[in-house]
């Protein structure tokens, strides 16, 4: 099987979203990299990508020939109240959803964040354009103090919630 992993916005042109301390792209990017790495320590082929246009990012992933596409980010919101975990996938009756259902429950289930639930978004660029069954992951709000330091202390442990998502999802 072979999984693309996408860490969103690229470090140094596309910061994402900022929060007091913590910049999206540093955090996507290193959450690619763990997330990559256990998938693979299972017998996964994967492909990290992290690229500052769209198209670069699901046509690298559709030449890959993925058979599954997990973008990774952390949310924002104007309310510093507003907390938690949400996926993202293309149809809520598709496998995507299946997938983002999989990943949702496992993260919920190991960090305690508050679950914000799975969502259906037919405007998201890459669930729209990956040739494979694709999730969108928030992993937690950045502009949230609790939730930005669950990202800068306990990303391992989103990383291998991710991971143990997608293996739900092939069983």
């Amino acid at each position: 099987m072979k999984i693309c992993v996408n860490g969103g916005h690229y470090p140094g042109l596309d910061s994402g979203a900022c929060g007091s301390y913590l910049q999206e792209a540093d955090v996507t990017k290193n959450l690619m990299q763990k997330v990559a790495q256990y998938l693979r320590n299972v017998g996964y082929e994967v492909l990290e990508v992290q690229e500052n246009e769209l198209f670069d990012i699901t046509n690298a992933s559709n030449n890959f020939g993925a058979d599954l596409f997990v973008s990774l980010h952390c949310n924002s919101a104007a309310n510093p109240e507003a907390k938690g975990t949400e996926t993202y996938c293309y149809d809520l009756n598709g496998q995507g959803a299946m997938l983002a259902q999989c990943i949702q429950k496992q993260i919920i289930n190991s960090l305690g964040t508050v679950d914000r639930g799975v969502k259906e978004s037919k405007a998201l660029y890459v669930l729209k354009h990956t040739d494979c069954v694709a999730c969108l992951v928030e992993t937690a709000f950045i502009s949230n103090e609790n939730d930005e330091s669950l990202l800068a202390n306990q990303l391992d442990d989103f990383a291998r919630a991710i991971a143990r998502g997608v293996t739900d999802y092939f069983q």
